[in-house]
C-alpha cells in the first residue's frame, strides 16, 4: 500500500510538473485586435471584433459583449452545436468580407505580433458553404479551412479539402463541420531545427490534428512553406497566421500551448 501511495505521488508529481512548464497564450483578447498585424498592406482590411450570427451562406456581426473579459458569458452553443462551458468568449475575430472578395480588396491575412517554435493550436473556427481560410503555422505552413461538409460519398480527400495540410498531406478522413457553424481544431506542431551555421537539419512536422473532435493529420513531416505564407521563408520561430483574402471566416477561442 505504501509503494502504491509513493508511486501515485510520483506520478502526481511529474504530471504537475509538465502542466506548470507549458505557457498558454491567447492571443486574441476578445476585445480588439491589439497583438496582431495585418498582411498584404495594398489590400482592404474587413478584420473586426464582433459576435457572430451566421447561417450556411452569411455572416452578421453583431456588437461585442462587454460584460465580461473578451466578452466572456456562459451558455450558448459551442463547437459541433455543443454546450458551451461558462466562461469561453462569445466574441470573435471577424473577417468580413463581402460577397466580390476575389478584387483587389479581397482581404487581408492576419497574424500574432509574437513568434513560435514548437507549439499546440487550439482555436475555434466558422466558414460559409464554399468558404476557404487556413491556419499558417509559423506563418508558413497551413493547415487547410475549407468547406467540404457536402463532398460526394466515396470521393477522394485531397491536400486542399478541409483538414489537410496544403500541398503536402490529405486529411485521414472528412470530418468536416456544417457550414456557419463553430468547429473546433487543435494542432500539435513541431518547428524545423537549425545548426549553427543556419543550415536546416529537420523539417517542420504536424504530429496530430484533430478536427472536431476526428484525428485527421498524424506524424505528417512539411519538407518547406507550403505555399501562400507570409514570406514563403523557413525560421526557427514565426507567428501564428490566419488566413483572411479567401473570403469571409471567424476565429475565437484561439489558444497557443507552448511546451
Amino acid at each position: 500500500m505504501k509503494r502504491n501511495l509513493l508511486l501515485l505521488v510520483a506520478i502526481m508529481f511529474v504530471l504537475s510538473s509538465t502542466l506548470s512548464a507549458q505557457t498558454i497564450i491567447r492571443p486574441f483578447n476578445g476585445t480588439n485586435l491589439d497583438g496582431w498585424r495585418f498582411a498584404h498592406p495594398n489590400r482592404g482590411n474587413h478584420w473586426e471584433v464582433g459576435r457572430l450570427q451566421a447561417d450556411t451562406t452569411t455572416f452578421t456581426v453583431l456588437p461585442a459583449l462587454t460584460g465580461g473579459p473578451g466578452g466572456q458569458f456562459g451558455g450558448g452553443q459551442g463547437a459541433a452545436g455543443g454546450q458551451q462551458r461558462f466562461g469561453m468568449m462569445q466574441n470573435a475575430m471577424i473577417n468580413n468580407v463581402g460577397p466580390n472578395w476575389r478584387d483587389q480588396n479581397r482581404g487581408r491575412d492576419i497574424y500574432t505580433e509574437q513568434r513560435f517554435g514548437d507549439i499546440t493550436v487550439r482555436l475555434e473556427f466558422n466558414i460559409l458553404r464554399g468558404g476557404n481560410s487556413g491556419v499558417y503555422l509559423m506563418g508558413e505552413y497551413e493547415f487547410q479551412i475549407a468547406d467540404s461538409f457536402a463532398m460526394q460519398p466515396g470521393r477522394e480527400l485531397g491536400p486542399g479539402n478541409m483538414g489537410g495540410i496544403w500541398a503536402t498531406s490529405a486529411p485521414l478522413r472528412n470530418a468536416a463541420g456544417v457550414p456557419g457553424t463553430w468547429q473546433t481544431v487543435e494542432i500539435e506542431f513541431v518547428a524545423p531545427r537549425f545548426n549553427d551555421a543556419g543550415e536546416k537539419i529537420s523539417n517542420a512536422r504536424v504530429v496530430r490534428a484533430v478536427l472536431n473532435g476526428v484525428l485527421v493529420q498524424e506524424n505528417v513531416e512539411i519538407r518547406g512553406p507550403t505555399g501562400g505564407g507570409l514570406t514563403g521563408r523557413e525560421a526557427a520561430t514565426g507567428p501564428l497566421m490566419l488566413q483572411g483574402d479567401h473570403g469571409p471566416v471567424a476565429f475565437r477561442n484561439i489558444e497557443i500551448i507552448v511546451p
